[in-house]
Parts: C-alpha cells; structure tokens; sequence
C-alpha cells in the first residue's frame, strides 16, 4: 500500500517528533554517513570527465527520487509510520517558517561561524556530528537566507518557468542546456551570482552552510527540499503525459556526451534500475 509524503507545514507535534527520532536514529546507526558519501562520490560536474549521474544531467530527477527511496526504507525500517515530508519553499518563505522551527529542524546558523545552535540536530545536542563532509567542521551549519549577501528563495512565477516547459531535457544534456525542464528546475543559469542559481540550485545557496556542494546531505533539509523538486516532478509529469525522460538512446560515439549521460532504458548508478523504471512513484507513494 502506497504511503504519504505530507507538507512540513502540516505536519503535527507527533508526526515531527517520530520523523526527528527516526533520522536520530538512521545517523546512529551509521547509515546516514554512507548517504553523505554516496552524494559526495556521484556529485560529478559537466567539468569532469566520465559519467555523470547526480547532477548536471538528464538523470538529476530520478537519480535523487531513488535517493529519497533509499534513505526512507532506512527511516521507516526505524519507525514505518515515517516518511519524508517535503518543503514547498514557493509558499513557506521565512527563515521561521516551516521547518526552521526548535522541534523539527532548527533554524540558521549564528553569525560568528554559521554553527546552528537550536534544534535537535544543533551540535551541543550530540546526536548529528559531522562525519563526511568537505571541511573539518564536526558541527551543522546554515546561513538562511545570507543576511550578508541577501538572497531570496525561488517563487511560483520562476518555478511555473521550468513546469511549463514540455520537453524533459535537451541537448548538450548537461548545466549548459537553455531548453528542457529538468535543467530549469535543477537551476543551472547563464551570468554571474544569484542570476545564475536558479529554483533547486538557489535553494541549495539560501540555506547555505553544509547545503552548498557534495555534502549537502549532511543537513536534513537535503531530504525535504528533494522532496519537494521530485513533487515538481511528479506535476510536469501529469501536466505533458505525452512526454518522457530523455535522452531516450544513448547519445552516439560523436557526441561530446558519449558514455556520459544515462539514457531512459540505461541502468543508473549506483543502483540497479533504469530512469524508465523510475518515472511513475504512485506504487510506492503519494504526495499529500
């Protein structure tokens, strides 16, 4: 029987109680740190040479729903009445609102070093040590909203940009492409600063601290904002049902893209399933 994704907003007291537990939990157990480092290893930037299966590709959506499958087989393992609640970050906008609050998530870091200090998650509560990361900082970090350098989140209006657009993705397949939803919602833009973060990217640089680069997923908001971009997904889907994952073939051997993009009947590392498999979710769950 398929279960529910809820809005962070609606959650109750019980509801977020039993998700923090359950996340306590999965990091007790070491699992969560194999998350961390899974996301380090596939954090491959069109830059680099080789595959490319996380990001900067046409497998960014379901290669993060398999992510997000993952890591809640391991949460409800724990406790099966838990799932990943998502962060419509159109509608909940501040850096109190959902799910900045002292009994889910926390809120922003403090100003000296950006550590977050409130919240089940904040260091001095001894539950969520930073084991892999990018830097030495054992300790959680966020700078909502960088009251330094202000940035604001991603609106209706810029999300609708990326939901209208009919085509899946496009060629060059990779950070650079102008046409294809899966690149506007993944938030890859021309220029310099804040113009070239767009939706989910700029979403990654509000919450800033560990949310910016390969360790993102050591600050559990990773899991809620995915959750709200594959919910995006799942609407473009039902919005152009004509429309599929592409690439659907493997880009030839004279393409800049050869071996380097997965194609829709391709298996995605590093699991053993294809983006074909991975496009319907209503089995599994629904989103509420």
């Amino acid at each position: 029987m398929a279960y529910t994704r809820k809005d962070v907003s609606t959650l109750t007291s019980t509801e977020k109680r039993r998700f923090v537990k359950a996340m306590l939990e999965v990091k007790r157990r070491g699992e969560y740190d194999e998350f961390v480092r899974t996301h380090i290893e596939y954090y491959t930037s069109d830059g680099e040479d080789g595959l490319r299966t996380a990001h900067m590709a046409p497998s960014f959506l379901p290669w993060h729903r398999q992510f997000l499958l993952d890591l809640e087989k391991a949460l409800r393992r724990v406790d099966a009445s838990v799932s990943v609640p998502y962060w419509d970050w159109t509608r909940d906008r501040t850096t109190t609102s959902a799910p900045w609050t002292a009994d889910l998530l926390g809120g922003t870091g403090r100003r000296s070093d950006r550590r977050v200090m409130t919240g089940p998650f904040a260091y001095a509560e001894g539950n969520w040590t930073i084991k892999e990361g990018v830097t030495d900082e054992e300790f959680l970090t966020r700078d909502l909203g960088r009251p330094r350098d202000p940035i604001r989140l991603p609106t209706k209006a810029e999300l609708e940009r990326a939901l209208k657009d009919p085509v899946y993705d496009a060629s060059p397949w990779d950070s650079t492409a102008g046409k294809g939803f899966r690149n506007k919602l993944e938030g890859w833009g021309s220029g310099r600063g804040s113009a070239s973060w767009q939706n989910h990217n700029r979403v990654h640089r509000w919450v800033g601290g560990a949310m910016v680069g390969g360790a993102s997923v050591n600050d559990p908001v990773f899991w809620l904002h995915h959750a709200f971009v594959d919910l995006v997904w799942s609407r473009w889907q039902r919005r152009h049902r004509e429309h599929r994952y592409l690439p659907a073939k493997p880009p030839g051997r004279g393409s800049a893209q050869y071996r380097r993009v997965v194609a829709r009947h391709e298996k995605l590392p590093p699991w053993d399933v294809t983006p074909d498999q991975l496009e319907g979710h209503e089995h599994i769950y629904r989103y509420g």
